[in-house]
């Protein structure tokens, strides 16, 4: 009997020996959250130039539980995978990407890209941000500044039961050797953009600067706010936990992607390119009526007549791509 007992356990070591060897090792994961029409060829979206350089004739293979209609693409060492927005998309897909027994993710960096808003006095439109730290906008109190004792306050309340999922400090160390990797890559603007930015901010010095490479920390929303309140409560959330790196971006996933990875213990090899193609606030005199109305007004922040992002979306995009790929490019030789 303990003869056999023995036989099976040696079978069963070999067999999940095999399983192991046969599992596609991935050394970095890229993570867009839409793609404009299709995957090469047209109009940008998020993942289009990550899929035309890494992907083109990629192996595709189907995600149970991953987002509709999304697939994944492995090639060479690079998996990039459409997550859909809002975090309950994005936490679904990587969850059951990284519970798939087909791919390896042991040695795997994940890079979540992505266009974003961005904050007044700190960014301009272009900009391309390495996030040093992400929280969630939506865990804590929320009130509706009509019903506050002091309309002018920060509506929203700090909550310490939700901390271990409402803050993710990202690896410091890995940050600040991306960061120096990509520091001094040269980005693009449009001179619609440059223009849009000086009317609005009445052409202040830190308005009308040519895009470059920061640091900061992200706020994610499931709600896609934008107006002076919500800025100055992303800049109380920063403060109240501690920060490294000054608000920078509001987006819609970038936290839920950080749960998920450390309750695999593999935060440490999270990295966040987000590049800004609005502002967290009203512009030009926009009202959230004129913006948002369906009955009155359908914008797209991709179209080159926007009135929340001028034109800046596709050079925005071409930006997120020359700093993700110089990423990407150190992961692959194992320089970074």
């Amino acid at each position: 009997m303990r003869k056999a007992l023995l036989i099976l356990l040696l079978v069963f070591v070999v067999i999940s020996s095999v399983w192991a060897s046969d599992a596609i090792p991935v050394k970095v994961l890229i993570l867009p959250k839409f793609e404009n029409g299709e995957m090469a060829g047209d109009f940008p979206g998020e993942a289009q130039y990550y899929y035309e350089a890494y992907l083109d004739g990629a192996d595709e293979y189907e995600i149970k539980g991953g987002t509709p209609g999304s697939l994944l693409y492995v090639k060479d060492g690079v998996a990039l995978y459409v997550t859909g927005m809002g975090k309950i998309n994005t936490a679904m897909s990587l969850n059951s990407i990284l519970l798939d027994p087909r791919f390896d993710f042991s040695d795997c960096y994940f890079i979540s890209t992505g266009c974003a808003g961005s904050a007044t006095e700190y960014s301009v439109m272009g900009d391309v941000f390495v996030i040093t730290a992400a929280i969630d906008y939506d865990l804590g109190h929320h009130a509706d500044p009509r019903e506050m004792e002091n309309p002018e306050n920060p509506t929203w309340f700090h909550d310490a039961s939700y901390d271990s999922s409402s803050y993710k400090l990202l690896d410091q160390d890995l940050m600040a050797r991306v960061y120096d990797l990509v520091k001094d890559v040269e980005l693009e603007t449009t001179e619609k953009t440059r223009a849009f930015m000086a009317y609005t901010f009445d052409n202040a010095e830190w308005a009308v600067r040519d895009p470059e490479v920061l640091r900061g920390t992200t706020v994610t929303g499931d709600n896609y706010w934008k107006g002076e309140y919500d800025q100055q409560n992303a800049r109380a959330m920063c403060e109240v936990y501690g920060a490294p790196d000054p608000f920078a971006l509001s987006e819609m996933e970038d936290v839920a992607l950080a749960v998920v990875l450390d309750r695999f213990g593999l935060l440490d090899r999270y990295i966040i390119i987000r590049d800004s193609v609005n502002m967290v606030v009203f512009m030009n005199g926009v009202t959230p009526e004129g913006l948002w109305d369906p009955s009155r007004v359908t914008d797209s922040l991709s179209d080159e007549d926007s009135i929340e992002a001028a034109d800046i979306f596709a050079t925005a995009m071409e930006n997120n791509f020359k700093v993700g790929s110089v990423v990407v490019n150190a992961i692959l030789d194992g320089t970074l």
